[in-house]
């Protein structure tokens, strides 16, 4: 199977002189999610930015692979080239809904913006869609035109996915998607990224210092401490066993 992005020696190093990952190399396959985990400094949010097409790298390659785009070296493309990949085939959700929706747009129109700036013009089938998504996500209907402030923050998050996945990208960044949200609002909101994977095959890259999350979403894990990947393998091989100890530290840290 060929994997959906196939990401080799990854080095991003800010204009301070700070390192934020150094060598990080990974694939992830249709239909997958690969968990990556570690502390605040770790790196695992430089890793995040640069898939993201957000922070250009300071060496290494990401190749991206989709039925729409083809092959290709996602950081040697242009401005537009870029654009157009941010606008179709790989879409972040935030941490924070307000870093990706605009509270003075409804619900529906936030979801809206994401097909425009795709090309979609016909008013009917934009409404349309964005109904299928908000059914996706299991948001009421009859709330598309309310305003975000006016959703939970749970919900806050679902109208952030249900942007995230109006064009039918290929891969899906989560940037700590449950953060601050209550026990029982993130069990459904991790259930749903489940059937999500499953039932659109989507890839998606989970970053996250939550190893409960990551164990309960991610098959392959990748453990980062200070810029570099420490360990790697299969989720439930790295937390029943984990053989660094680093991941040890994290491991007893998530069971105490």
């Amino acid at each position: 199977m060929t994997p959906v992005l196939s990401v080799r020696d990854l080095t991003v190093t800010y204009p301070s002189g700070v390192v934020g990952c150094v060598d990080v190399s990974f694939d992830i396959l249709p239909g997958e999610i690969l968990g990556v985990v570690g502390e605040s400094g770790s790196g695992k949010t430089s890793v995040l930015n640069a898939i993201a097409l957000a922070l250009p790298p300071t060496r290494g390659d990401a190749r991206f692979d989709s039925p729409r785009l083809g092959s290709q070296a996602i950081f040697a493309l242009n401005a537009q080239e870029t654009r157009w990949l941010r606008q179709r085939e790989i879409a972040l959700v935030h941490q924070n809904p307000h870093r990706a929706l605009n509270f003075d747009l409804s619900a529906g129109a936030n979801v809206a913006e994401a097909l425009l700036a795709a090309d979609w013009r016909h008013y009917g089938r934009i409404r349309q869609r964005v109904a299928e998504l908000f059914r996706r996500v299991e948001l009421d209907l009859t709330r598309m035109d309310d305003l975000p402030g006016r959703f939970s923050g749970g919900m806050q998050q679902r109208v952030q996915l249900a942007r995230a996945l109006a064009n039918s990208p290929a891969l899906l960044l989560l940037d700590e998607p449950t953060g601050g949200l209550d026990v029982s609002i993130q069990a459904r909101l991790l259930d749903l990224i489940r059937e999500l994977s499953r039932d659109l095959r989507t890839a998606m890259l989970l970053v996250s210092h939550d190893l409960e999350v990551v164990r309960l979403l991610a098959r392959r894990t990748l453990v980062m401490q200070q810029g570099r990947v420490v360990e790697s393998g299969l989720t439930d091989q790295i937390l029943e066993d984990p053989q660094e100890p680093y991941t040890q530290l994290l491991v007893h840290s998530m069971l105490t």
